[in-house]
């Protein structure tokens, strides 16, 4: 006999009450939840997602890299660690009036969220930090949401973010806590932790995620994801990953991850955290257009869009915009005022 499907809700989802946003799942219950068979796990994800979202709608987000190259972390998936000769050439932080032309050009294709990059270990004071500032201010500024992604952050630093109208925060748990050593060792787990808590107290929306194709092990996968589901509030979003494999990194031999590992985590992430928005992210040019299809299927809600992700490829645009049609899916329109 195989294993039972695991039931979180009720079954139909047009009559059912939307289930109780949970901050309490053990490790044991992700793990069922991770394990049921894959057709059933899909149905279970779909029913939540119908329940807290609108299934025909995908926002779509553009992320540029802000100030590339010379990080010195050893983050062992990143072409951007001083570390490792990956063929990344080394920029200073650009110009706020060119990434706020860039953010006014994504808006005029529709994209509603303008995120910013920048290989840094630790947010910088001074000039630089001002500059950023200025960038955050002018991408609000057009009716966006702003996310910036800069490292480890200072409460005094998340607290101006704020004021200048950054909408959103991003810093990935990456993996599970037993396996983030194995990835990186410039920093530890409970850095990316204090960070999160700093943005969080600021009254920063928080976004959140993790990398799968890393070396790790299905109980890693389900690790990270209790460790995402832990976190009160949740995620407002929540990155999936796929490692892109770049020559010159230690991960670079690593195998191909089986696109439906992808499809798996989605569907537990959407079970766990139903609120939260679910971002199919790096890797997609790896994903056929039925992976990605299922993805959507899975309860991924939003998409990179633009030529790169910070410094690795991206689909183009034409293929995005011909994928989300022929699915009937329309992107996320600005709530902007």
């Amino acid at each position: 006999m195989g294993t039972q499907p695991v039931s979180v809700f009720p079954v139909n989802a047009s009559t059912a009450p939307s289930p109780a946003v949970r901050h309490d799942w053990t490790r044991q219950e992700v793990a069922a939840i991770y394990r049921t068979p894959l057709p059933e796990l899909l149905f279970q994800a779909q029913t939540v997602h119908r329940q807290f979202h609108d299934p025909d709608r995908i926002q779509t987000c553009q992320l540029i890299s802000i100030k590339t190259g010379g990080c010195p972390e050893d983050c062992g998936y990143c072409p951007q660690s001083a570390h490792y000769d990956a063929g990344v050439e080394r920029q200073g932080l650009m110009d706020p009036q060119h990434v706020i032309g860039v953010a006014q050009e994504a808006a005029g294709r529709g994209v509603t969220r303008f995120c910013m990059g920048a290989a840094w270990r630790q947010a910088p004071e001074g000039r630089e930090f001002e500059n950023v500032l200025e960038m955050v201010r002018g991408v609000s500024a057009l009716g966006m949401e702003v996310c910036c992604t800069l490292g480890m952050l200072t409460a005094a630093q998340a607290a101006k973010l704020k004021a200048a109208g950054l909408t959103a925060y991003n810093h990935n748990l990456d993996t599970s806590p037993e396996f983030y050593g194995s990835i990186i060792t410039t920093r530890v787990y409970d850095d990316r932790l204090k960070t999160l808590a700093a943005v969080r107290e600021a009254g920063i929306t928080v976004c959140c995620g993790g990398i799968l194709g890393m070396g790790e092990r299905e109980s890693d996968r389900i690790c990270l994801l209790h460790q995402l589901a832990s976190l009160a509030p949740h995620p407002e979003s929540v990155p999936i990953n796929m490692l892109v494999r770049v020559e010159g990194t230690p991960l670079a031999s690593m195998p191909a991850l089986d696109p439906l590992e992808m499809v798996r985590a989605i569907a537990t992430a959407r079970v766990l955290m139903p609120a939260s928005r679910v971002r199919l992210a790096a890797g997609r040019k790896q994903l056929s257009p039925e992976a990605v299809t299922l993805c959507f299927l899975a309860g991924a809600n939003s998409i990179f869009v633009g030529e790169k992700l910070l410094t690795t490829p991206n689909p183009e645009p034409d293929a995005d915009e011909q994928l989300l049609h022929s699915l009937g899916l329309k992107p996320l329109e600005s709530h902007a005022v």
